[in-house]
């Protein structure tokens, strides 16, 4: 069997984040960037399942701009098998990629690939939308189960059985293969990539596809023209200082005074 695991590239998890001066962009010049915390769960869980000798092959995926491909070394440092970069350069150059534009693009690698199973993180760590994993299955017409704590595949490789984090508690189903799983934060602890596995992985494939060259998107009714674009961004306001007060009675009377008790 082969997994597919998407990445995605996000300011690293401490980065403070600034609004350039024009309210329209983020200052990240200096920031730090890192695979997406949830997506490196995905991959860890990937090559879990690869380790216990259930699936012969996982393929790291990305889309975005050539800046990325650090992303996928990471991905391939860790022990993924192959890379695939889909260049989205000439396509941001004339538009903002929506979260259906993306999730296309994904479906059309997919195709193309084929694996029996394809992990992403439950969300990407700067947007927070949750959008692209159910576009995704739903494009493909596959079965899907969402924020999973656990995954288990069948000796004969046909189902998966998950356990999913839901707001009554866990909840357990069972899906087909090929089937489009998410991760959440207790499935897994993410390994650190080794020496090895670094050095490794600038000899392993990492392919570079141009958006527009993607074949499959043609069956998708092509990326199409993004429904969404930013407008501006707003800084959060700065925190008021607050008090040192040296008594209960004082600090009753603070409390009063602003109208919070």
């Amino acid at each position: 069997m082969k997994i597919l695991v998407t990445i995605k590239r996000t300011p690293h998890r401490d980065a403070r984040m600034r609004v350039a001066a024009d309210g329209k962009s983020l200052e990240t010049g200096d920031i730090a960037f890192e695979i997406n915390p949830f997506d490196e769960i995905a991959v860890e869980e990937a090559l879990r399942i690869k380790e216990a000798g259930k699936a012969q092959e996982v393929v790291a995926v990305t889309v975005g701009l050539e800046v990325a491909r650090e992303q996928l070394l990471a991905a391939l440092a860790m022990g993924a098998d192959r890379g695939i970069l889909v260049n989205s350069g000439g396509a941001a150059e004339k538009q903002e990629l929506d979260s259906l534009q993306i999730a296309k693009t994904l479906s059309a690698v997919i195709q193309s690939e084929q694996p029996g199973l394809v992990i992403m993180g439950k969300l990407a760590t700067d947007d927070e939308n949750w959008q692209i994993a159910p576009m995704v299955a739903e494009l493909l017409g596959w079965p899907q189960a969402t924020f999973a704590s656990k995954l288990e595949l069948s000796e004969d490789g046909k189902t998966a059985q998950v356990t999913r984090e839901v707001d009554a508690g866990l909840e357990e189903v069972e899906l087909t293969l090929p089937a489009l799983v998410t991760v959440d934060l207790r499935i897994n602890e993410p390994r650190y990539a080794s020496l090895p596995g670094i050095m490794k992985a600038k000899r392993k494939p990492l392919d570079v596809i141009e958006i527009e060259d993607l074949g499959g998107l043609a069956d998708l009714g092509g990326i199409g023209q993004s429904c969404v674009r930013t407008v501006s961004y707003r800084a959060l306001p700065a925190k008021e200082k607050g008090i040192l007060v040296d008594s209960a009675a004082a600090l009753a009377a603070a409390l009063k005074e602003r109208k919070l008790v």
